[in-house]
């Protein structure tokens, strides 16, 4: 089979399970929001934790839900690691050192999975399952109930109230990412993904040496780590792993697994407000931007550069041979897209062109099609900014979905839109700027020279994936210094909270207004048209805001 030909049929297998599961699971996540009545186990959660789940909420109280529950699961996290090594299932291993803990609960709390240490030597089976694995699944739903408290900002009417975070909370988590991780899981398991308790087992290589094999309990860590946007690996390959990704066919459910929710989000999006067609406007802005993406990497990395890609032929350095260069870009593409961060190539071993695409995908703010609810809640944010913008040039009202968008609402949309580049660039630009981080940059060298600015792009991937809280890396940076621990483990905090804030407030000041009946000076929000300025305005913001340092990054490396 040609590789054009297995490309066609992976992009086409994706596309058609998607298109399948659309309209059933969309709606299906907003009854469940919508729902007014609860289950037996969750009367029996809200009783334990005392939380009275008829409250409906003020987006005030909203964020501090959030905030107390985020600062709690920081806290608990970072001690499970702290004491790992006196705790059952610890696989022999110590407690993790201060600056890696504080980085890793920080990163996983944030739906980041930003891993700055070696899974098989430094986390235990029960860090693993009770720690990391719990917080795949709880921060991966408090983005689903951000969205919809977003969602339910334009469908209320005068209230103010956003609904309740802990029903959200737990709805998002039993009815949403249990059961499709659990399906998954399964699918992965016939693929060969290995679920075991044990450490290790013993094996003879090639050579004749004896050697350890690690193993861990994979297929179900791998499951909400993809469906939850998540992307921590439980092995330091992460889906470049056999023993995580296996097959081929392994490699595509795991990108309909990162693809699947925030895809049909869009659905439950236009179900909850109404009108279908408000979804699907933006689900093909979304399409647009992951079809480009997608179409420019694959070129990109078709194309042999460098030396070494000239004498072989192909561009394989860095990507497994059983997914080769098609499945390789599927998965990166859907990864940088989705806030993901699971790797099942090195993106570091990318040409400059595909490793540059890579990077702007998180720039546009992974918004194609985005994380599980922060993908859709940055699109309403680029949306609201659009019709503004849009009312501005023709003389229209700034209206969205019955809602008027005025000072306050455009003032919380803007901020939440400007907290990304300044963590980015200036998280960047202090630490190039520092001595003693030269060293950490793997291909750092002379200055004006190829791998100088490699180095730089390493630096500007690096804080990128940590401010869009994606989690992925171009790896030939060490990243394992108190200044790289800490810097990345605050633009991580920083860049998931203050934009859920802001956003929240957003949601709290639509909800507080009466809906404004459309008139003949009403701009229309769905259709080609406004989806050709609403994907304008994305380009545009990352374009003006990014331009530099991509020129003194991929950009410049490309030109060489």
């Amino acid at each position: 089979m040609s590789p054009a030909l297995a490309a066609a049929l992976q992009l086409a297998f994706v596309v058609v399970v998607l298109a399948v599961v659309y309209v059933p699971l969309g709606d299906h996540m907003a009854r469940v929001y919508q729902g007014a009545t609860h289950s037996r186990l969750e009367r029996g959660l809200y009783r334990a934790a005392r939380i009275d789940a008829t409250t409906d909420q003020t987006w005030a109280g909203y964020a501090g839900s959030l905030l107390g529950f985020t600062g709690a699961s920081i806290a608990v996290l970072y001690l499970l690691q702290r004491v790992q090594g006196v705790l059952p299932l610890s696989n022999g291993l110590s407690g993790v050192s201060p600056s890696v803990a504080f980085n890793t609960a920080v990163s996983f709390v944030t739906n980041t999975n930003w891993q700055s240490y070696v899974p098989e030597t430094t986390m235990g089976h029960l860090t693993q399952l009770i720690g990391l694995t719990v917080q795949n699944f709880v921060s991966a739903s408090v983005g689903l109930a951000v969205v919809v408290a977003l969602i339910r900002g334009f469908v209320r009417a005068g209230g103010g109230g956003l609904g309740n975070f802990w029903v959200d909370l737990v709805r998002g988590s039993l009815r949403i990412l249990l059961p499709l991780s659990a399906l998954v899981a399964v699918v992965l398991l016939t693929q060969g993904v290995v679920m075991s308790l044990h450490a290790s087992f013993a094996a003879t290589g090639l050579d004749g040496a004896a050697q350890r094999i690690a193993v861990a309990p994979v297929a179900s860590q791998e499951a909400i780590k993809e469906i939850g946007t998540n992307g921590g690996g439980i092995l330091n390959a992460n889906s470049a792993h056999p023993f995580e990704n296996p097959t081929p066919l392994s490699n595509v459910v795991q990108v309909i697994a990162i693809l699947v929710v925030p895809v049909a989000l869009t659905r439950t999006f236009g179900t909850m407000v109404g009108n279908v067609r408000q979804g699907l406007t933006l689900l093909g802005v979304m399409a647009a931007l992951w079809g480009a993406l997608l179409a420019l990497a694959t070129w990109a990395e078709s194309h042999a550069t460098g030396v070494a890609g000239r004498a072989a032929g192909t561009m394989l350095e860095g990507k497994e041979v059983r997914f080769g260069i098609p499945g390789s870009v599927l998965f990166a593409v859907s990864t940088t897209g989705t806030s993901t961060g699971a790797v099942n190539s090195m993106h570091d071993s990318a040409s400059a062109a595909g490793g540059g695409l890579y990077l702007l995908n998180m720039l546009f703010g992974e918004i194609a099609p985005g994380g599980v609810g922060s993908g859709l809640y940055s699109m309403l944010v680029f949306a609201i900014i659009a019709v503004f913008v849009g009312g501005l040039l023709v003389g229209r009202t700034p209206e969205f979905l019955g809602k008027k968008i005025g000072r306050r609402e455009i003032t919380m949309a803007a901020l939440s839109v400007l907290v990304m580049p300044a963590l980015v660039l200036i998280g960047a630009g202090v630490a190039v700027a520092l001595p003693g981080t030269l060293a950490a940059q793997g291909n750092g060298g002379d200055p004006g020279t190829a791998s100088s600015i490699h180095g730089f792009s390493e630096v500007l991937y690096a804080y990128a994936s940590a401010a869009n809280n994606n989690g992925s890396a171009f790896a030939g940076i060490t990243v394992t210094s108190d200044w790289f621990q800490t810097s990345l483990g605050l633009v991580m905090l920083f860049g998931r909270i203050l934009p859920i804030l802001f956003i929240l407030a957003l949601a709290g000041s639509l909800a507080a207004q009466q809906p404004t009946p459309a008139s003949a000076g009403t701009l229309p929000t769905t259709g080609v048209l406004y989806g050709a300025l609403l994907s304008g305005v994305v380009v545009l913001v990352s374009a003006l805001t990014f331009f530099p340092a991509l020129a003194l990054g991929p950009l410049a490396e490309a030109l060489l």
